[in-house]
């Protein structure tokens, strides 16, 4: 059932290991390191990209760490017609002893594999992933940048690219992995969003694709982000198939402060289930708040604003840490949340988070795992 898909944690079925060797072909001319003032998320690339090819009766073969270039594709294959097509998104952390550490990384592969199989691509093995990962951000460890708010994020890729225009899953796919020096996604200066609560187009259905990071998904939020921008908001917050419950807002899950409680959606098949989701529940009921992961309802936030028990509210992604929203716009209301300030429950998780992502904070969950230990 939808429902069962959601969790990243569900068994799935283990790809078998692989013993592959990753040729390296390292790049003659390393490229000058941008400055952190200039970095805009996503902008800049690193030196080298990983890329390894998976083939029917051949299983994974030529693992390769080369200079950062194009991508040749066949005109026919399966990901530009069929959208054949899935992402993780990662990052990659300078430690106080100059170490390198990465946040959360067998999350992200547990939910590769989990999308993989519904969007029937094959999986890279563990060890050939976190192998990609280890070997490619030890070649571009310059670019892990040490000023304060910068981190290297990690876009592993899969993609069909077997040339062939019947409708079936491709039988040759690729498996790659970018690296980018980034800042804060929604500006340098971080500033709380204002939200404009989308009723028009959707996110994803039950039963679709919402609860994997497909590529199309983003393709169909583009529109209504785009038109809230031009009205003056950050992004839009994503409502259900009857437009009523919430799921979530841009690329990221939202969380709610209410007095007695914080409220995010439950996961219900269309909603991503993030890291950065379960690791904020983590810390809040490790911190004794009441959290309930349940059905939330616009009118219900409208009923709390009115009655004055909206205390906050924020999104949380990897990109973003935790974005606090100060402003929701629904038809013709308007809500400013918690007098138009960051609330304390953001600011307490943002700090947290990024305190144990820095190793400026203790690590008592276990999420940083160091580039050596991949």
């Amino acid at each position: 059932s939808a429902m069962q898909n959601t969790e990243v944690q569900t068994t799935v079925h283990r790809a078998t290991e692989s013993s592959l060797k990753i040729q390296h072909n390292s790049s003659p001319a390393p490229k000058p390191l941008p400055s952190s003032k200039d970095l805009e998320f996503g902008k800049h690339f690193t030196d080298h990209w990983f890329h390894c090819k998976y083939s029917d009766g051949r299983g994974w073969h030529s693992a390769t760490i080369e200079k950062y270039g194009t991508l040749a594709l066949d005109p026919a294959a399966s990901v530009l017609h069929y959208g054949q097509a899935l992402f993780e998104g990662m990052k990659a952390f300078l430690q106080p002893d100059d170490s390198i550490s990465l946040f959360r990384p067998e999350f992200n592969f547990r939910r590769m594999q989990v999308g993989a199989a519904r969007l029937c691509l094959e999986a890279p093995p563990q060890d050939l992933f976190m192998a990609g990962l280890r070997e490619l951000i030890t070649t571009d460890a310059r670019w892990v940048l040490p000023d304060e708010g910068c981190s290297l994020y990690i876009r592993p890729t899969l993609i069909g690219t077997e040339a062939f225009l019947g409708v079936r899953p491709a039988k040759e796919i690729l498996f790659y992995i970018l690296l980018s020096p980034v800042r804060s996604y929604y500006s340098v200066k971080e500033r709380p969003l204002r939200i404009w609560v989308e009723t028009e187009d959707l996110r994803a259905a039950p039963g679709g694709l919402g609860a994997v990071k497909a590529g199309g998904n983003y393709a169909s939020s583009l529109r209504a982000a785009q038109l809230a921008k031009k009205a003056g908001y950050d992004q839009v917050l994503w409502l259900d198939v009857e437009r009523q419950g919430i799921e979530e807002v841009g690329t990221m899950n939202v969380f709610f402060g209410f007095k007695d409680e914080v409220v995010t959606p439950e996961l219900n098949g269309s909603i991503l289930p993030g890291g950065m989701r379960e690791s904020i529940l983590h810390l809040l009921r490790h911190s004794g708040k009441k959290v309930s992961e349940r059905h939330i309802t616009i009118e219900e936030v409208i009923e709390e604003h009115k009655a004055g028990n909206l205390t906050e509210a924020f999104g949380t992604g990897t990109a973003a840490v935790v974005a606090p929203i100060i402003e929701l716009g629904y038809e013709s209301e308007t809500l400013i949340i918690g007098n138009g300030k960051t609330g304390a429950l953001s600011q307490w998780l943002s700090k947290s988070i990024k305190g144990i992502q820095s190793g400026h904070l203790p690590d008592p969950f276990g999420w940083m795992t160091p580039l050596k230990n991949l």
